[in-house]
């Protein structure tokens, strides 16, 4: 099974990338980020067409997580247990985002993951983020708990580069989100508590994000940032895998790049 991941940074403005991915690529499963648009608005008609079922969560012009499946789309799910909301306003309802969708695609449960970005140290949004990726800990722990051998990944954009080696130049992001040691302390609970990081065994040294801002990708600066951890079961089954730079690279890309797994299972 060929399972991507990829933030498409608005699926209505490169649903035609997107149909070109999946075909292009023979992709079984995809989990996509930052949609933009809500349920209605989703190209879903696009897949449809090429044979695909298609579980989309979205509430508003931000956010918004997807999983495209030619292999089966079964008990989708819109968030995780314990999955914490934001407002900034503390005194406000902290309501659900469009961050986690999650469903069986053909017999491995598969999660598409938008992880809050934290926007600043000092804003609330990095207090977010991080109460969001330690009930997402809570979520595995449990989940394996139940069932050591469950077949789960978990995809998508997480927002944290885990080491030094995955930013361009780690003197540029001193005092700036995605590398403090609060961020990369909740990603290596995550690994922790059982996950493994499928991915970076396949792609090692290649970044999967470069700003639109100062032709970071043409410099070569980017981040990896774009992950696949899987449960043990899952994990032992992974046969390959790469980051689609090429798709980056030409003109109305997202700033992601997909992340592609093979899983023989």
């Amino acid at each position: 099974m060929r399972i991507a991941s990829w933030n498409v940074n608005s699926a209505r403005t490169r649903v035609d990338r997107m149909v070109d991915f999946l075909v292009r690529q023979d992709v079984d499963v995809l989990a996509v980020q930052e949609t933009k648009c809500t349920d209605e608005q989703f190209p879903t008609a696009r897949f449809e067409e090429l044979g695909y079922q298609v579980a989309h969560f979205g509430l508003s012009q931000w956010n918004g997580v997807a999983l495209i499946s030619r292999v089966g789309l079964e008990d989708v799910e819109t968030h995780f247990p314990g999955q914490p909301g934001f407002a900034k306003d503390p005194t406000q309802e902290q309501a659900i985002e469009a961050r986690a969708i999650g469903a069986t695609c053909g017999g491995v449960r598969v999660w598409s993951l938008y992880v809050p970005n934290g926007r600043e140290i000092a804003d609330p949004h990095y207090d977010y983020k991080l109460r969001w990726l330690f009930a997402l800990g809570i979520h595995v722990t449990e989940r394996l708990g139940k069932d050591p051998q469950a077949k789960v990944v978990f995809c998508g954009d997480y927002n944290i580069a885990p080491h030094d080696e995955d930013v361009w130049d780690l003197s540029f992001f001193e005092g700036r989100t995605h590398i403090t040691e609060p961020e990369r302390a909740s990603f290596d609970t995550l690994l922790e508590r059982g996950l493994v990081e499928v991915s970076r065994q396949f792609t090692e040294d290649q970044f999967t994000y470069w700003d639109y801002k100062g032709m970071r990708f043409q410099k070569g600066e980017g981040m990896r940032i774009d992950f696949q951890l899987a449960t043990p079961a899952l994990a032992a089954t992974a046969a390959g895998g790469f980051v689609d730079v090429e798709e980056r690279s030409t003109k109305g890309a997202s700033d992601h790049a997909p992340v592609v797994i093979d899983y023989e299972l």
